[in-house]
């Protein structure tokens, strides 16, 4: 990816798509720099790195009145952890760039002077570390049967790395619809014998869930998530990230 100009970059926060309410987005990873200065540093300071954190802090034009609206959302995740899901001026299609983060909804503002359309703002911290990833289902396509994802060479996961996995379920519809998600890695890109590594919990309605390996090193360099899908007419938007870090 060249320089470009931000015109659709996608964030989704746990069971909601504020794409469409977002004007301003930012990411921001930082690792705190510790003073080991002493006197044999020869008159140079010395530092050593310390804790690392993450946050994604967003803006835009206020809406309430439905679980998928921001106001909506950010009451009922104020305070609460979560996924979080940001495209790099993206489609958000199978593929495209994303940082993927479980993070502290932390803090909501909303309001402004009287003739402006009312804006919001909002800031979520990271309780997890940030995963630089793929988007592995997008957002725009409806599932209503068992099935399989597109494959993406991620990689290998190191000893002492962990593969991150966010699934957020924009909508939920038909009687009794319940979504089971899962993450597959394989050695090739055939998938001829796939391996499951994580397992959503089912999901019957809009939410968001966010789970990670266990740090042993995985040498499958290929994943995609799987999905089960039952109930009478059920019908699920989703969308997946994963990411290695």
């Amino acid at each position: 990816m060249g320089k470009t100009v931000l015109t659709s970059v996608r964030l989704f926060a746990v069971g909601a798509d504020l794409s469409g309410h977002s004007n301003k987005v930012e990411v921001t990873t930082e690792v705190e720099d510790k003073d080991a200065t002493n006197y044999l540093s020869q008159g140079w300071t010395e530092k050593l790195g310390g804790l690392a954190s993450a946050e994604v802090s967003g803006e835009g034009q206020w809406e309430a009145g439905d679980p998928g609206l921001v106001d909506d959302a950010s009451w009922s995740q104020l305070g609460g952890t979560g996924p979080w899901t940001i495209g790099a001026n993206n489609a958000a299609a199978v593929g495209d760039l994303a940082y993927l983060v479980r993070a502290m909804r932390s803090e909501y503002k909303l309001g402004e002077a009287v003739g402006e359309v009312a804006p919001w703002t909002g800031t979520a911290k990271s309780s997890w570390p940030m995963a630089r990833g793929q988007f592995a289902h997008p957002p725009g396509t409806a599932r209503t049967a068992t099935g399989s994802g597109t494959g993406l060479e991620l990689g290998a996961v190191a000893a002492g790395q962990r593969l991150y996995a966010a699934l957020h379920v924009l909508s939920a519809s038909g009687t009794t619809p319940s979504l089971t998600a899962t993450v597959e890695s394989s050695a090739d890109n055939t998938f001829a014998a796939p391996t499951t590594r994580l397992t959503f919990a089912a999901a019957d309605e809009a939410g968001g869930q966010i789970l990670r390996t266990d740090g042993t090193a995985i040498t499958d360099t290929w994943w995609r998530v799987a999905w089960a899908i039952t109930g009478t007419t059920p019908s699920f938007l989703f969308v997946s990230s994963l990411g290695i870090q």
